[in-house]
């Protein structure tokens, strides 16, 4: 007897912003791999600004509906010529009000899984006056959030593990191992830890 998979509730918040790319990024890199995760990309507007990243007069439907076109395009390109093992299935919202409200009612009403912010980075008197969406949604979900961000480590080319006693503490070398066929097999020291 087969079983489908469980559709896993993954909520994107996304703005234009270099840290929500990020962020959609790393959503539609998990749900190409694994298509059993059903993305709910979010463009939440605030009432009397819009989207920072888009001229804005009134913020009605008529904008909402724009943003969430734009939004669609932009999903569909980020998706364009990517590898997949199956079917990719977005929705795309446009809501107006608080990011973090409209986030997390969102999550709320779609039994989130996964929620993926961005984290634009404000700092000190900045955030205090303006609060962080990405705090607030961490704070208040109800479930994992992936705060999403430009890798800031620079690439390391890792040593090899080389057994050997210490002069300060008893050396218990790390066990190593590899998931493979649905089982965890121990790997040998000498494989390179990739």
């Amino acid at each position: 007897m087969t079983t489908t998979p469980r559709h896993v509730q993954v909520v994107v918040a996304f703005d234009f912003s270099a840290t929500a790319e990020f962020a959609l990024q790393r959503a539609l890199e998990i749900a190409c791999r694994a298509p059993q995760h059903v993305l709910h990309v979010i463009a939440a507007l605030d009432p009397r600004h819009g989207l920072a990243a888009l001229e804005t007069r009134d913020v009605d439907w008529q904008y909402a509906d724009r943003v969430q076109k734009l939004v669609v395009e932009h999903v569909q390109a980020a998706l364009h010529g990517r590898a997949s093992e199956g079917d990719v299935e977005f929705f795309v919202h446009a809501r107006i009000g608080h990011a973090a409200d409209e986030i997390l009612q969102l999550a709320q009403q779609v039994g989130a899984d996964l929620i993926f912010v961005g984290s634009h980075g404000a700092t000190g008197l900045e955030r205090l006056l303006l609060g962080s969406t990405s705090s607030r949604v961490v704070a208040e979900a109800k479930c994992p959030v992936m705060v999403a961000r430009a890798k800031g480590y620079p690439n390391v080319d890792l040593l090899r593990v080389v057994d050997g006693p210490s002069e300060h503490k008893p050396y218990h070398p790390p066990l190593r191992f590899s998931y493979v066929d649905r089982s965890a097999i121990t790997r040998p020291n000498e494989w390179p830890i990739s």
